[in-house]
């Protein structure tokens, strides 16, 4: 159980949330317990939103920013993260068992998202105060400026819902994945 009320149903949300839970409703088929919980705050959750479907419109493929955000929700210890992206990358951006777990340790067979990845983490351990190498290293892998600016995007929208998880103990509502041990 969270820590603040999650709404039951659309219904139940402050009404300025309603339009995008039935928006969320329509694109997923669901309303995952982290929409409803953020939709106490109607401008959370709209920016939340925007930021997700700025960053859909993007460069970055849809398995890169799932394997982005399944490196981020075991560095920063979030259950309900791991279980929600373990989902989604594999309903979604058909990653593979083997996928999942590779970019759950931050890396991937693909040789380009490893490089994201890398960095990803890199910014997080860093705490955003990478080298100027480590920069360099995601650019020669084949990232754009345009998109080394969307992965540290990523790493800031993925930490913020981990963060909203863990914090508010958000209850998990897809098939749960425990985090590893280190």
């Amino acid at each position: 159980m969270s820590l603040i009320p999650t709404p039951a149903t659309i219904a139940d949300a402050p009404e300025a949330s309603q339009p995008i839970l039935e928006a969320v409703q329509k694109q997923m088929g669901a309303v995952p317990n982290i929409f409803r919980l953020i939709a106490n705050s109607p401008a959370t959750l709209s920016g939340l939103t925007a930021l997700q479907g700025a960053l859909g419109k993007g460069k970055l493929s849809l398995a890169t920013r799932e394997r982005l955000a399944l490196t981020m929700a075991e560095a920063n210890g979030c259950t309900y993260c791991l279980s929600a992206h373990s989902f989604t990358a594999a309903k979604f951006a058909k990653l593979d068992a083997t996928e999942i777990a590779a970019a759950r340790n931050g890396t991937s067979s693909d040789a380009e998202a490893a490089a994201a990845l890398t960095f990803a983490r890199a910014l997080t351990v860093a705490r955003g105060a990478v080298a100027p190498t480590e920069v360099e290293a995601v650019r020669a892998a084949g990232y754009s400026d345009g998109e080394i600016l969307e992965i540290i995007a990523q790493v800031a929208l993925n930490t913020f819902t981990n963060y909203v998880n863990e914090a508010l103990g958000t209850a998990i509502d897809f098939p749960r994945i425990d985090r590893q041990v280190a």
